[in-house]
């Protein structure tokens, strides 16, 4: 419950299973509060309150327009299908409606740059729903990737998203529709494995995108599972990505450097939600004869106050809070990380459309 004065009032758009875990994560900042939920109808708006207890105060409404010309909302949080995504995020910007958008935050590029433009030219603050950004984890990841002593310079990175749903997933989710959520697992799975792959780069984009003929698509023509690699020419880095709806469940990065090298199993939801671990290594090599290793393997343990998603809404309400208190222009850093990952997203997508050809970026 937010204990600071003059919280960031949210408004969610949609009752999808996600939204659970934000008005959750909502109701765990120091800084926020949910003021309203709208679904499409508005018994299903209030079936989705009791479900998740939330306070009779919260105002429920039976269609997003509402939510929008609500004066009291000060943000809202979008987890429609990515199909919707450009009209409604560009009309609550446009009502001057900070945005926290899931991702993937377009179906291309192009809807994506009108959704920045839109939330820029309003004066709103964007961010997407990726979480592990806000983990206190990833910011001690950093520190390595930034020590030239301990971890070098980036050689190679490989990462890996997938889950196998129930059969009926693949009947009635809307991640498997061409019409609704037509990047698939590639939208859904790869854009965590594309996000930090980046990250590891500074974000960088690569000089070429290339999907690997190993790919799979459901009868829509949706991408289940697929393959990608990446190359940087000029610091002559590599990088390749699994992202599936077709395998167990894996959630993992491995960055390798030249000194240095670490590795995480749980990135994108941690094995525990008040600690999360990285398997850090630095100048190790084969002891005399090759019997051995002069270095182990360290696990590092980073706790966190508040869950990853908790940080995030968090981090994005300060930056309302400073935008709507002390007149400080949004962070466009968060848009600008939505808008690499997004590009190199297009670029995979193509390459798998177009033949498995190299994509140029």
């Amino acid at each position: 419950m937010a204990d600071e004065e003059n919280p960031v009032r949210f408004g969610i758009l949609g009752c999808a299973e996600i939204a659970r875990k934000i008005c959750r994560a909502i109701n765990l900042s120091p800084n926020s509060i949910i003021q309203a939920i709208s679904s499409r109808s508005t018994e299903k708006a209030k079936q989705f309150a009791i479900k998740n207890s939330l306070s009779e105060l919260v105002k429920v409404y039976g269609n997003y327009e509402t939510v929008l010309d609500d004066p009291s909302v000060d943000a809202v949080y979008i987890p429609l299908p990515t199909s919707l995504h450009l009209k409604w995020a560009v009309l609550a910007a446009q009502k001057k409606k900070h945005v926290l958008l899931e991702k993937p935050t377009a179906l291309n590029v192009e809807e994506l740059d009108q959704i920045l433009e839109a939330c820029e030219s309003n004066g709103v603050q964007f961010m997407d729903g990726s979480m592990w950004y806000h983990h206190p984890r990833t910011s001690r990841m950093n520190e390595l990737l930034l020590d030239p002593k301990l971890f070098g310079q980036v050689r190679t990175i490989y990462s890996s998203s997938s889950y196998l749903p129930p059969p009926q997933f693949f009947e009635d989710d809307i991640r498997t529709k061409a019409d609704l959520d037509g990047l698939g697992a590639l939208g859904d799975a790869g854009w965590y494995c594309i996000g930090a792959i980046l990250w590891a780069m500074n974000y960088k984009l690569p000089t070429t995108v290339t999907a690997l003929p190993a790919t799979t698509r459901n009868s829509s023509g949706v991408i289940m599972s697929t393959t990608v690699f990446l190359h940087w020419e000029q610091e002559e880095t590599t990088a390749i990505f699994y992202c599936s709806f077709l395998s167990h469940e894996t959630m993992s990065v491995s960055v390798l450097g030249s000194t240095g090298s670490f590795h995480v199993e749980d990135l994108i939801i941690p094995y525990e939600e008040s600690s999360a671990t990285y398997n850090f290594t630095s100048g190790a090599c084969f002891a005399d004869l090759h019997i051995g290793w002069n270095a182990t393997e360290q696990e590092v343990r980073v706790h966190n106050e508040l869950p990853q998603e908790a940080l995030m809404v968090k981090e994005f309400s300060r930056l309302v809070k400073g935008i709507k208190d002390f007149k400080i222009r949004p962070d466009t850093r968060w848009g600008g990380i939505s808008r690499a990952s997004q590009v190199v997203l297009d670029a995979a997508k193509a390459s798998a459309d177009g033949g498995f050809k190299s994509i140029y970026i």
